[in-house]
């Protein structure tokens, strides 16, 4: 019987257990990398703040290839005391600070607000949950500031009874869009969603794996915490092999949202702003008359995906409309028209409204956005060329101008021509 082992010895055990293992949580240098680009841009010598950092394997490579000041917090001395000695032994020990530290607690002079460039935490999160951390960690970053957290989230909309039991013991599980609507109201958007590889798994997996195996259950002189740590382990590596594809680990690129602006799906009473800002915005009306024809078209047409920006008086500022178009196959959504008044451009609402848009468009599930624009300006949301997913225009434009940006990369992206909905012309 365990129920008597307080928290206290189960969290030192789950230490032990983890003691000079490569990683405490699934992930892997390569995967540590593409999320740092996915972050970017960053200054030239960011202030990164790595919570939970375990034994630094992020630390270390951010303080080396990004060249970060690194402040690593963590509440088990024995990993910050092996992160301060693999820092010093690659000649990083003036970039990597360590901190022992509760991350629910980050108070005092060491954690002021505003002092840092990028939020990382790499499993940790669990600890005080998803939305508690991202809605009181943002007080820490600097204006333009990131953060990188990553959750565990199901994969499936009809997870088995073997996986539900296991995770509504250990820390219940939310689907995508579901996890996307708690950073969200929290005060956040979603610069970029990774949903990492089933080797970042095998990465953390395998050496617990062989960890535990070597340790046994019934070896002798075992206390009943590390028997218990022992036990849970097997379980959680079991329920994995089995039920694996049900769930996974999601690593979220976070932001702020800009207080200025208040961002809303419209209402009937928007109409004649939106068609007012988009006259304003276009040399002719023919954007602001294609906002009406398609809000007529029923198979285009998705309400909750037609947004405005307020300004501070409660005027229309800004708007994007997202529509469903297809690619191939299969369904997607075309971003147009994004249109911002000329009294409050160059000012944020744009932006503001186009992130607010993305966002409800994750949350609703969608998987794929294209749009047709600037390919100085839509690149900032995550927007890469079109064809470099195999998706093309059915009209000639230079190749740059058509973007796409996966929502959901736990669906395989289709390929193939756009189908605009006929109001486009196209």
């Amino acid at each position: 019987m365990t129920d008597h082992i307080d928290d206290a010895s189960r969290t030192e055990a789950f230490f032990t257990l983890h003691h000079r293992l490569p990683r405490q949580s699934p992930g892997s240098d390569a995967t540590t990398r593409r999320l740092l680009a996915l972050a970017g841009p960053l200054p030239d010598r960011p202030r990164v703040l790595d919570l939970g950092c375990g034994p630094g394997r992020a630390a270390l490579l951010l303080a080396a290839e990004a060249g970060a000041e690194v402040t690593a917090v963590d509440l088990h001395q024995p990993f910050l005391d092996e992160l301060d000695e693999a820092a010093k032994a690659r000649g990083l020990g003036n970039r990597i600070r360590t901190v022992r530290a509760d991350m629910v607690d980050l108070a005092g002079p060491g954690f002021p607000a505003g002092s840092f460039d990028l939020i990382w935490a790499e499993g940790s999160a669990y600890c005080i949950g998803f939305a508690t951390a991202v809605r009181e960690w943002q007080r820490l970053l600097a204006p333009g500031g990131a953060m990188m957290i990553s959750e565990c989230v199901w994969t499936t909309d009809a997870p088995s009874a073997g996986a539900r039991d296991f995770w509504d013991r250990n820390g219940s599980l939310r689907t995508l869009p579901e996890t996307t609507a708690a950073a969200v109201a929290a005060g956040c958007t979603v610069s970029a969603v990774l949903l990492q590889p089933d080797s970042d798994w095998d990465t953390y997996y395998v050496p617990l794996a062989e960890r535990v195996e070597s340790a046994g259950l019934t070896a002798p002189g075992l206390s009943p915490a590390m028997e218990w740590a022992l036990a849970a382990t097997r379980e959680e590596l079991a329920v994995r092999r089995e039920h694996g594809a049900e769930y996974g680990y999601a690593a979220y690129v976070l932001r702020p949202a800009d207080p200025r602006w208040t961002t809303r799906p419209e209402t009937a009473a928007d109409r004649e702003a939106v068609h007012a800002v988009n006259s304003a915005a276009f040399p002719t009306r023919d954007e602001a008359d294609l906002v009406d024809t398609l809000r007529a078209d029923a198979e285009a047409w998705l309400p909750h995906l037609s947004y405005v920006a307020e300004a501070p008086d409660g005027s229309v500022a800004a708007y994007a409309l997202l529509t469903r178009c297809r690619v191939g196959d299969a369904p997607a959504l075309a971003l147009a028209p994004v249109a911002t008044s000329p009294a409050h451009q160059r000012q944020g609402a744009g932006q503001a409204v186009v992130r607010a848009v993305l966002d409800e468009a994750r949350v609703r599930g969608e998987a794929l956005v294209v749009v047709l624009g600037h390919p100085d300006y839509y690149p900032r949301f995550g927007f890469v060329p079109a064809s470099r997913q195999g998706i093309r225009p059915g009209f000639e434009v230079p190749d740059e101008a058509i973007m796409a940006l996966v929502l959901d990369d736990s669906v395989p992206v289709p390929v193939g021509m756009i189908r605009y909905p006929a109001a486009f012309g196209v």
